[in-house]
């Protein structure tokens, strides 16, 4: 393998496990013969790799400016109170993680969330609730 495939194969082991192990990417340092430091900056370089197990669902919370100004911050303090974790926790069923990210690329729908891969918009406290109540 070669240097131009990191990031594919962590994208692969991330599919695989659900995260990047700092065992995984000891393996990966090796096998491209890069120092771990090069492949934990690429992995915790992009906020849709994760270096901690997740739970089944996982929660980013938008915090680009468009959210921010239609009430993001108030949606995010919503998360926190229905799941009782903050940004960066899951909770201790293994149910939801909650992170808040960068951009998510829906500011026409701010504030805005996703679940997994589902984009949610428009929030509201109420729909919040709805949604979460829909997951497992």
């Amino acid at each position: 393998m070669e240097r131009h495939q990191l990031l594919g194969v962590i994208k692969a082991e991330q599919e695989k496990r659900g995260y990047v192990s700092e065992e995984a990417i000891a393996g990966m340092a090796q096998t491209l013969q890069l120092s771990v430091g090069d492949v934990y900056g690429v992995a915790t370089f992009y906020s849709f790799v994760s270096t901690r197990p997740l739970g089944r669902h996982v929660i980013r919370i938008c915090k680009s400016v468009p959210c921010h100004f239609q009430n993001g911050e108030t949606m995010s303090g919503v998360i926190e109170r229905e799941l009782g974790i903050g940004p960066g926790e899951t909770t201790a069923d293994g149910r939801f993680t909650f992170d808040q990210i960068s951009c998510i690329g829906a500011c026409d729908q701010a504030p805005a969330m996703l679940v997994d891969d589902e984009v949610y918009g428009g929030l509201t406290p109420e729909k919040i609730r709805e949604i979460l109540q829909s997951f497992d």
